[in-house]
Parts: C-alpha cells; structure tokens; sequence
C-alpha cells in the first residue's frame, strides 16, 4: 500500500470522570476530507494497556485517507463492566460530533477492536442504545447524535467472554503444564466481569442466541489461524448467529498465524494483507 497522506497526530481530552480526564489520540490525514473515521479500542483483557498500543495501525490507516480516534476508557480498579463500554459508547457520539471538525462525517463513523477491545467493539456495534452502555448523556449544546456506527471491525475478538472464560478455566482446572496465558486470562475476567452473569450479560454470541434486538452494521472479522486465547467453536457460532440475524459479514482466517501477528510482526505479508483488507473495508463502508 502506497502512502498517500501526510498526518497529524493530537492528544484530546474526551471525557472526564470526577475531574480524571479520558484521552483520545487522534490520527487526523492531511487533505481534502471528508475522510472514513473509526474509534479505535485497544485490547488487554479489560484491565491493560491504552491509546499508545495501536500506534501503527494508527499511522497506516491515516497514511490511507482514515481518521482514527484510539481511545483509553476506564478499566479495573477504576470501573468494572460495564463501565468501559459506557465510555466508548460516549466516545462514538464524541468524534460524531465533532466529525466536521475533524475532517469526517457523522454517517462515516466505525469502530475496530483488537481482542477485547474487540469484543467491546461488536457489542457496542449491536446494541448501540442499550441504557447502560448509553448511560453518559451527550453534554448541553452538542450536535444530536446515537451511538450507531456505519462499520465495525475485529481482529482476534473475545467474541465471548463467557465461552472463554469457562475454556480457560477448564484448562486450569486439568493442571499443569497449561500455556502461561491462562494465568492472566482468568484474574482479567474476575477483575473486569466479577461474575460469570456479568460476562453472559455481555456475550455477543449470547447476545444473538438470546434473539435480543440488534443493530447489524457490516463486519469484518480478520483471525489468526493459530489461536491459543479464544476458542474456535465460539467464533463459530457468532458467524452463523450474526449472518442468521441478517448481518453481513466477512471472515478472512490467517492460516499459520498467531494471534498477536498484526501489532508484533506488522511488517510480513500477513500483517500487510490484514491491513490492506482492513483499509479497503473502511473505505468502503
């Protein structure tokens, strides 16, 4: 992919809670917009990292025309469920309303989410005006607008939390020798879900197999082949569930692959490949 825009790049406060500010960064293409836009939602199993963590996905989506928003929200000890989706959700109507400023328009407004971040961007995809996750009001004077987006997209999602959490801990329960990853799976989920109610409260695959009425803008779903983190049989479900529900979506799976192949090795021909995907499906929608 040939780069095509210069960019700036610019710290913003876009929320506060009790004088404790949220910040977004924001990725902004040089040039005539408007320009696709998405809010960006990092992962770390609920509870880690921030708007630094997709700093390249971040450069190369504004070298190609696309106004990025990566946005820090609250996570544990600060809020448990659902409190980061609350702060999201208010991210979306944030950049919305300030689409004509930043060089978007309010109709071109998608998410992406990596793992968690992308479990939280399906689910605020699906259910955009559920009161709890719409419970932070749009302030005074704001221009009137919803949560919805135009887009969604994933990359390696705990599409849910509920399946994994039980996968995880079924290994543990076999004891050792189990893959390190489990250790920091299961005390992520306690801190951010609490309860297993919590985390079926806010399952996307749930959430379909419950028949709740949904939102179904288009997805892509880009998944490494090799996934130790988040079990097969449940993208499964979410897939079928999701088309059934009249959902348009499309899986592209990276044979050989690893799940953190996108940000650790963005250079391969994976990497590039799930990119460009990525960059043609915004623009597209």
């Amino acid at each position: 992919m040939a780069n095509q825009y210069s960019f700036d790049v610019q710290e913003v406060e876009y929320l506060s809670h009790n004088g404790k500010p949220l910040m977004a960064k924001l990725y902004r293409p040089r040039g005539q917009g408007p320009f696709p836009a998405i809010i960006d939602v990092h992962g770390g199993a609920w509870c880690n990292l921030d708007r630094h963590s997709d700093t390249y996905l971040g450069e190369t989506l504004a070298k190609a025309g696309i106004v990025v928003a990566s946005v820090d929200f609250r996570m544990p000890p600060w809020a448990s469920y659902p409190g980061s989706l609350a702060d999201i959700n208010f991210a979306i109507r944030w950049l919305k309303s300030h689409a004509e400023e930043f060089g978007t328009r309010a109709q071109r407004v998608g998410i992406f989410g990596v793992s968690s971040g992308g479990h939280q961007a399906m689910l605020l995809g699906m259910l955009p005006s559920e009161p709890r996750y719409s419970a932070i009001p749009t302030p005074a004077g704001a221009p009137a607008v919803d949560a919805t987006v135009c887009c969604v997209a994933l990359f390696c999602p705990v599409i849910s939390p509920l399946g994994r959490y039980r996968y995880a801990k079924k290994i543990k329960e076999g004891g050792k020798p189990y893959p390190d990853y489990i250790d920091n799976v299961l005390p992520a989920h306690h801190k951010y879900w609490i309860t297993e109610e919590a985390m079926a409260d806010g399952d996307p695959v749930l959430v379909l197999e419950r028949g709740e009425s949904i939102a179904t803008p288009p997805v892509l779903y880009l998944q490494s082949g090799i996934d130790l983190v988040h079990p097969e049989a449940d993208r499964h479900r979410f897939v079928e569930g999701y088309r059934k529900a009249g959902g348009q979506l499309t899986l592209e799976v990276f044979e050989g692959q690893g799940d953190r192949f996108l940000r650790d090795y963005p250079k391969t021909d994976a990497s590039v490949r799930a990119m460009n995907l990525l960059i043609e499906f915004l623009q597209r929608y």
